[in-house]
């Protein structure tokens, strides 16, 4: 410093003292700068007291001597001293270099920067306000100085200042905003900090509503609820408390749209506290917002499901996760299902009563986030002001909902829970908005279908469920079936039309003999008959699945869905299987289904008798297909009471090739004969004379039979028949005729037993070909 230079009105004593590096003389000086800028404000000399601060700020504050600048410190907080209420006038000019002074290498030199500026608030207390984000960016960085004393200081200054900032009615929240947005995402912990704590005063001032800027500051929350510091993270869940009870109390001025999106990335951390505290947030959105939320709802989806799978170690996350899935499918509605209309968002109040409504709604603009699997839905939303009282459209995003359902239950490595939950939503979909789930089936059936390969049973048991809706539900019912899977399917695309009553008859016509397709009734969808050939193909397919759960799922479809129409439309496919050997176990099932399961109790029934032409019908229908294997033709002539007809089927066994499982089907039907089901059976060789051909038919089953313990049994049923000698005479056999089914149309049985014959002769020549190739199926019976 110019030893020279005029520093006036500053005398050359207390320039010099300024200038010592003891602390006790700059003291000495500043009282004399006091003592000076009192007898110009006496004065009224603004001038003077403008040029006094001048100099200790340029020449003294900003020097390049570190002891000078000292000075200068101690100096200016004694011009605030001395000024007293009228420091407010002179502000700008005695907090700039003081805070310039804080980025100063030297601690020492930052901790008076820290006196000197706490004796200037102290004085200006609340003039300083308007320059509060500079005094706020100030405090921030020192809150994270690496020297205790300055630490120390830093908070005494801190806590002045919250002071001021709480007994006034003048804070400029508008402006602090963007800087504490800025700063909320310091990774610095004593920056974090002092940030919670100012947030904390600022929720607490009653004529300070920070919730209209939450959005803004939202998210920094979160990253510093996942901060290491116990005491920190404990501070940050206050906060977020407190404005979540905030929210509860006045859900109608909450920007619940603007903050959908930070709390869906939220919900997808690996954070266990973040992920929980953001998860009750969405709760609590979704039950007070209602359907403002809709068209966030597959971001939703997007966090929530994956939640549904975790264990016991996250069970406060599931169970948070799994309201927030049932309050979110809740919102969905038959009104989302009418085209180009939406409705009104209708944000629900804290109040439990679902039919209270608030009258002030959001807006959702375009920003809903159209999903998909991963967590990329950001800022971008575009709402009306709280202070709106207009009711904005909420439309339901269904494409992205489906692609985030699609796209979770095609990875395999999701949890069941999570799994069912998809399909749960699926099924919800397509009750409440099936015109608009139906565009989506084309890309949802072929991952619904290779669901069914799903280890869990529940998971079938729903996805079923969903399958039974789409294929029955009267928005599906279309003359085009739209693609098939692919060209490999071996039934042509001519043939998957809905069946008709329109198309051939099973019965004989004077005009019409076909026996080539049965009616299905045509109240089905078209996607009905498009499930049972996919069905059939991925049980051709997938032999396992046929195995191990082939009668689980069509049990299961049978409640679901028409037993009937099951029947009617397999055997129909069955009719044009190219794979005779796919097509006989697929046969052998369904007939093993057909007479065992309670679910079709009524079809059974209804079989019996063939008084009607409806079951007429089905009889012929799976007649044509059940020909397809032997020993199922005559376990179905059994059931509905053919049993002339079965004799005549058994008659023509000799004309097959006889194989072990042959052999083993023959045993089976034996014991299925002693079953509760052909308990009437049983009965009717009672009556000799009106069934004789029952008893030929038992007795030509024990003729196929080599001695075994079938053979035994059947045999000794025989025995207890009364009067075998009256097997069968003509008039016994025309009154039987003419007793039987009096009152219904008759069967062509010659037709029928003639497309037996063929339908054995083709899998005659299939097997002959196999053997060609070396390919020994059928194992022979060696005699």
């Amino acid at each position: 410093m110019n030893p020279e230079k005029d520093f006036a009105p500053l005398t050359p004593n207390i320039v010099r003292a300024l200038n010592d590096k003891l602390y006790e003389k700059r003291k000495v000086a500043a009282l004399e700068i006091e003592k000076l800028v009192r007898e110009f404000v006496a004065q009224n000399n603004t001038v003077q007291i403008k040029h006094v601060i001048q100099t200790l700020s340029q020449e003294f504050a900003l020097s390049q001597h570190p002891h000078s600048r000292k000075g200068g410190l101690i100096g200016l907080a004694a011009c605030s001293i001395a000024l007293g209420k009228d420091s407010g006038l002179y502000l700008k000019e005695l907090i700039e270099p003081v805070l310039a002074c804080f980025n100063d290498a030297d601690s020492r030199l930052r901790y008076y920067a820290c006196e000197a500026l706490y004796n200037i608030v102290k004085v200006a207390r609340g003039a300083v306000l308007p320059h509060f984000n500079v005094l706020f960016d100030g405090l921030s960085k020192l809150a994270a100085d690496p020297d205790p004393n300055v630490k120390s200081g830093s908070e005494l200054l801190d806590r002045l200042l919250k002071d001021i900032v709480t007994e006034s009615n003048k804070f400029d929240l508008v402006g602090f905003i963007p800087l504490l947005r800025e700063r909320i995402y310091s990774n610095n912990q004593y920056a974090r900090q002092f940030i919670i704590s100012w947030i904390l005063v600022l929720e607490s001032v009653p004529d300070i509503n920070l919730l209209d800027y939450l959005p803004e500051i939202l998210d920094g929350l979160f990253q510093i609820l996942g901060d290491n510091g116990k005491e920190i993270r404990k501070m940050c869940e206050v906060v977020l408390g407190e404005f979540l009870k905030e929210i509860k109390k006045n859900p109608s001025s909450v920007k619940f749209a603007e903050m959908a999106n930070i709390l869906v990335i939220h919900c997808q951390t690996t954070d266990d506290l973040i992920q929980l505290t953001a998860m009750c947030w969405m709760r609590e959105f979704i039950q007070l917002a209602g359907r403002v939320m809709l068209p966030y709802s597959s971001g939703i989806l997007t966090a929530v499901l994956p939640c549904l799978a975790y264990d016991d170690r996250k069970k406060s996350i599931k169970e948070v996760a799994n309201v927030c899935n049932q309050s979110l499918m809740k919102l969905v509605t038959p009104e989302d299902d009418e085209p180009d209309e939406p409705k009104p968002a209708v944000q629900r109040h804290a109040d439990p009563n679902p039919d209270d409504s608030l009258a002030k709604q959001e807006g959702t603009g375009s920003g809903g986030p159209d999903g998909a699997c991963d967590s990329s839905f950001s800022s971008g939303v575009s709402v009306s002001s709280p202070a709106s009282t207009g009711r904005a459209p909420v439309t339901l995003h269904l494409d992205g909902i489906v692609q985030v359902l699609n796209c979770h239950l095609s990875d395999m490595a999701i949890g069941m829970m999570t799994r069912i939950a998809v399909l749960k939503w699926l099924y919800h979909l397509y009750i409440k908005t099936p015109r608009k789930m139906f565009r989506h089936t084309d890309s949802l059936f072929p991952i619904l279908l290779q669901t069914l390969s799903d280890e869990s049973d529940e998971v079938i048991l729903k996805d079923l469920e969903v399958l039974a809706e789409i294929a029955s539900s009267p928005a599906g019912q279309t003359d085009d079936l739209g693609p098939l899977d692919g060209p490999d399917l071996r039934v042509s695309h001519s043939e998957l039309q809905v069946p008709t009553p329109g198309r051939a008859s099973l019965l004989p016509t004077p005009n019409h003999r076909g026996l080539e397709a049965s009616p299905s009734p045509p109240s089905m969808s078209s996607y009905f008959y498009k499930f049972m050939i996919n069905l059939l193909k991925m049980f051709s397919s997938e032999r396992r699945l046929l195995e191990v759960r082939g009668a689980f799922i069509i049990r299961q479809l049978c409640l679901l869905l028409n037993a009937e129409n099951i029947f009617h439309s397999m055997a129909d496919i069955l009719l044009r299987e190219e794979d005779l050997k796919f097509a006989s176990t697929m046969v052998h099932t369904l007939n093993t289904i057909l007479l065992t399961s309670t679910e079709l109790f009524q079809l059974r029934n209804q079989l019996k008798d063939l008084k009607t032409l409806e079951s007429q019908n089905l009889f012929c229908c799976l007649y044509r297909s059940w020909c397809h294997n032997p020993v199922t033709t005559v376990s179905l002539c059994f059931l509905t009471q053919n049993y002339r007809h079965a004799y005549d089927l058994i008659q023509k066994f000799g004309d097959l090739e006889v194989t072990v499982d042959f052999l083993t089907e023959v045993d089976k039907l034996v014991q299925l004969i002693e079953c509760p089901i052909f308990t009437y059976l049983r009965l009717q060789l009672l009556d000799v004379k009106n069934n004789p051909y029952l008893i030929k038919a038992l007795y030509g089953l024990l003729m196929l039979l080599p001695q075994s313990s079938a053979f035994q049994l059947l045999s000794h049923r025989l025995q207890c028949v009364p009067n075998p000698e009256l097997l069968q005479t003509e008039d016994s056999l025309k009154a039987v005729l003419k007793s039987q089914k009096a009152d219904a149309p008759s069967i062509d049985y010659t037709e029928l037993l003639q497309h037996f014959e063929k339908v054995q002769k083709k899998h005659l020549e299939v097997r002959h070909q196999r053997s060609g190739r070396g390919d020994h199926l059928d194992r022979r019976v060696v005699l």
